[in-house]
């Protein structure tokens, strides 16, 4: 099983067992990673700075110190900005000991016995998002350098420069919706139909391009989310959702301060995607005409994309029943112009192919 990483990614495994450790170093073949191993607790801290790991597999259950407080161990060693995901495996199912595991900062949770597809699977996304956090990081201190070496040559070269950004961004875009959208097609889907919109309602042709290649941005602050709420199933709590509102601020905060028009677009809709016409919206409160248009735009499109596809915590709808509740949003939720738009993409029927839903089962809220 190979993948394109730009380099054998490393993995750090830490179980007093010694037959679980063997059973991983079968799960990952030489050409998918190199695999360091521990079955002493005590030695976590000194194979994970001496390894310097991409992802670590941690046991909950072992003696001298357990899972949880090698976890916390590791987690207080990981260095600022940095992101390096620890998996907790362990025989203990119950929701306790997951909500443990997560809270003290692991990225995921897989109970014994381990299938084989699965581990590699849930690895090999942990792995991509960190390669995408690395090259981000690289890129960002390559451009300070740049920066202080080359002032001129950076004038010259910004438009190349943030294209390249642009290019990660949108890759971590996408790594961070593959929590709520298993396709990972998402952030295009929102593109496209804001496209659509845009140009119904008559904008010129190089603003709908900009919007389509800005509005597959409007998530990208959901990387700055902890994973237990990203990951959780059903409704969240009261603190879970002020966390989830954040992803608009940390967006924003991401890509404000370009003077790239598409970047600068981008900060608008992270920003303001959920804003509601009616000011009930976050995080501004803001209202009608104060809201930027390619926020209203996608405000739409993502709501319509979210109601037709499957979610951790809800089932698809239909297309027409996602219609039909951003049709009764019109004046309250919604720039009515804009609702009026995507009336008139559903009157042809080309919406009938975006969505995946049967049936709607439960209301969102």
């Amino acid at each position: 099983m190979r993948h394109a990483f730009p380099r054998l990614p490393r993995i750090l495994a830490i179980d007093d067992e010694s037959i679980n450790l063997e059973v991983l170093e079968r799960i990952f073949e030489p050409g998918f990673a190199q695999l360091a191993t521990t079955t002493d607790s005590r030695d976590a801290l000194a194979r994970f700075r001496e390894f310097d790991p991409d992802v670590v597999l941690l046991d909950l259950r072992m003696p001298h110190l357990d899972g949880l407080e090698v976890l916390q161990i590791l987690v207080a060693n990981i260095p600022a900005g940095a992101y390096v995901p620890i998996v907790v495996l362990t025989s203990d199912s119950s929701s306790e000991a997951k909500r443990r595991a997560l809270s003290g900062g692991a990225k995921d949770f897989l109970t014994k016995p381990l299938s084989p597809s699965e581990v590699r699977l849930r690895v090999q996304n942990l792995l991509e998002t960190r390669f995408l956090h690395l090259e981000l990081m690289e890129h960002n201190r390559l451009l300070e350098t740049r920066v202080i070496e080359r002032t001129r040559a950076l004038v010259r070269r910004s438009e190349e420069l943030e294209e390249a950004r642009l290019e990660i961004l949108e890759r971590l875009a996408r790594a961070a919706e593959f929590r709520d959208d298993d396709t990972g097609q998402h952030t295009q889907r929102v593109g496209q139909l804001a496209a659509r919109l845009a140009m119904i309602m008559g904008r010129a042709e190089d603003e709908v391009e900009l919007i389509r290649r800005a509005a597959p941005l409007h998530d990208v602050g959901k990387i700055g989310v902890p994973d237990r709420v990203l990951l959780k199933e059903g409704r969240l709590d009261p603190t879970e959702y002020v966390l989830m509102k954040r992803h608009t601020v940390i967006g924003g905060a991401i890509l404000s301060g370009s003077s790239v028009p598409l970047l600068a677009m981008g900060c608008d809709i992270a920003v303001t995607h959920h804003e509601r016409w009616d000011g009930a919206g976050y995080p501004a409160g803001s209202s009608g005409d104060a809201i930027p248009l390619a926020g209203r735009i996608v405000a739409v499109a993502d709501v319509f994309d979210a109601l037709t596809h499957g979610r951790p915590y809800k089932p698809a709808w239909t297309v027409a029943d996602a219609t039909a509740e951003i049709a009764r949003e019109r004046g309250r939720q919604f720039d009515p112009d804009v609702v009026d738009a995507f009336l008139s993409i559903r009157r042809t029927g080309a919406l009938d192919g975006l969505g995946s839903g049967r049936r709607r089962a439960v209301a969102v809220g």
